[in-house]
């Protein structure tokens, strides 16, 4: 199963993402796929908000409810108190440790493009290792 962070989902409204033919790719595939609740906010701020596309929002969050179905997962006390730890040891956002929790609380592979925080201290692997492991 492939935890996918916000990040995987925007790249596919950014043309210029270097991440955008695998990310769909993987989306598109048969290959198992999880979110977390929060990714849907997430989607909403960077692609409605921020690069001003509502409607290309909308597409990706109700793409993102049909894709994982049973496996979006909400966010709970004890998910958020699993976050709160990984943050602090990793100075992580508590958004992106929100995700290393679900990942290490299912035993999924989180999947990410931000390479700084989360790949580069082996929390999650980008989306062509995913799919080219």
């Amino acid at each position: 199963m492939f935890l996918l962070d916000a990040s995987v989902w925007v790249a596919v409204a950014r043309a210029e993402d270097e991440y955008r033919d695998v990310a769909e790719g993987l989306i598109d595939s048969s290959r198992s796929l999880a979110a977390l609740d929060l990714t849907l906010f997430e989607v909403a701020n960077v692609v409605g908000a921020r690069m001003g596309k509502p409607g290309k929002a909308r597409q990706l969050s109700r793409l993102i409810v049909k894709r994982c179905g049973d496996d979006l997962v909400r966010v709970d006390l004890e998910l958020s108190d699993g976050a709160i730890a990984i943050a602090a040891e990793y100075g992580l956002s508590a958004y992106d440790a929100a995700y290393v929790a679900a990942a290490r609380r299912y035993g999924w592979t989180l999947v990410s493009s931000d390479i700084r925080d989360l790949v580069s201290k082996g929390l999650a692997v980008t989306p062509d290792a995913a799919v080219y492991p």
